[in-house]
């Protein structure tokens, strides 16, 4: 297949489907050169083992209208089922007991988790998330692809990019991992997963998440446990693995469910309940529109999330 290489499907789920809701998680902010929306329609690259590619994504009544272009077009469009959520049974999650919940599910049928079959793609994103704010990740994330990253193929709105291959990651000089903002650890663990990526993408034969799965992630110096979890999220789709660690989540989970901020001892106690499903859970918090009260003037987060 060439550049211009064209492919096109109709997916049409058995459960309504947000693509706001259900890729949300996959946009690293507004200004994402991997990622565009253009009202309920999105666009995003990606990087296959075919070569790069550009998916563009709209529903319409209850079907999904996916078109790709690129060398990796073919397998793009392939991955459509399980990036909007194929695959993903909410069936043995029951949230009777939590009025809350139980409305935010009401709410938002058309929420499902995503599948991306890009591992290396959603961790060196979660590295460059450790330890700062997310606007100083976001800046990251937008100066490097868009410094290293090829042109997205086919008729992309201006500026988008598709993420570097694992092998640039690995040549990126340290002056430019500086003028990204990243220091040397974060940059340091980045080239270190580029350099074993398509192990990574291995652990997508273990299926959706679980303790092996994040085991493989973490015996890689630098990867703990909150950014394997935010990993396998995007990843694999793993229904089970609530971000333990993050600076937000668990006051968050804490006011949405007792009226009160907890830490992450609190809110792993809060989602035991929901054993299998506690991601699942978290994610009917968010799309729920939830938000914890606020209290005096905001501070500079310098640990904004532990790796």
């Amino acid at each position: 297949m060439g550049a211009t290489d064209v492919r096109e499907t109709v997916y049409r789920p058995e459960h309504p489907v947000s693509l706001r809701h259900v890729l949300g998680p996959l946009v690293r902010g507004a200004a994402d050169p991997t990622h565009r929306w253009e009202g309920a329609a999105l666009w995003r690259t990606v990087l296959t083992p075919d070569g790069p590619a550009t998916l563009h994504l709209a529903v319409s009544g209850a079907a999904v209208h996916a078109t790709a272009w690129g060398p990796g077009a073919e397998r793009a469009i392939a991955g459509v089922p399980e990036l909007c959520g194929a695959g993903d049974d909410w069936d043995g999650l029951d949230v009777s007991d939590r009025p809350f919940l139980a409305e935010a599910r009401r709410r938002v049928p058309g929420l499902r988790l995503t599948r991306t079959n890009a591992v290396f793609e959603a961790l060196v994103a979660g590295i460059l998330e450790q330890k700062v704010t997310g606007l100083e990740a976001r800046r990251a994330w937008r100066w490097l692809v868009t410094a290293y990253g090829a042109v997205a193929p086919g008729p992309a709105p201006e500026g988008m990019r598709v993420i570097p291959a694992p092998e640039v990651w690995r040549r990126i000089p340290s002056w430019d991992w500086h003028r990204a903002g990243v220091g040397p650890n974060r940059s340091e663990t980045a080239v270190r997963a580029a350099t074993v990526a398509s192990s990574l993408e291995r652990t997508l034969e273990l299926g959706r998440g679980g303790e092996e799965v994040a085991r493989r992630l973490r015996s890689l110096p630098g990867i703990g446990v909150w950014t394997a979890a935010e990993t396998t999220q995007r990843a694999h789709g793993d229904p089970d693995s609530p971000s333990v660690g993050d600076y937000h989540l668990a006051s968050l989970v804490g006011w949405a469910l007792v009226g009160a901020p907890v830490d992450d001892d609190g809110m792993l106690e809060l989602l035991a309940p929901y054993a299998g499903h506690r991601h699942r859970v978290v994610r009917l918090i968010e799309a729920s529109g939830f938000r914890k009260p606020a209290f005096g003037p905001r501070m500079t987060v310098q640990d904004h999330r532990r790796h």
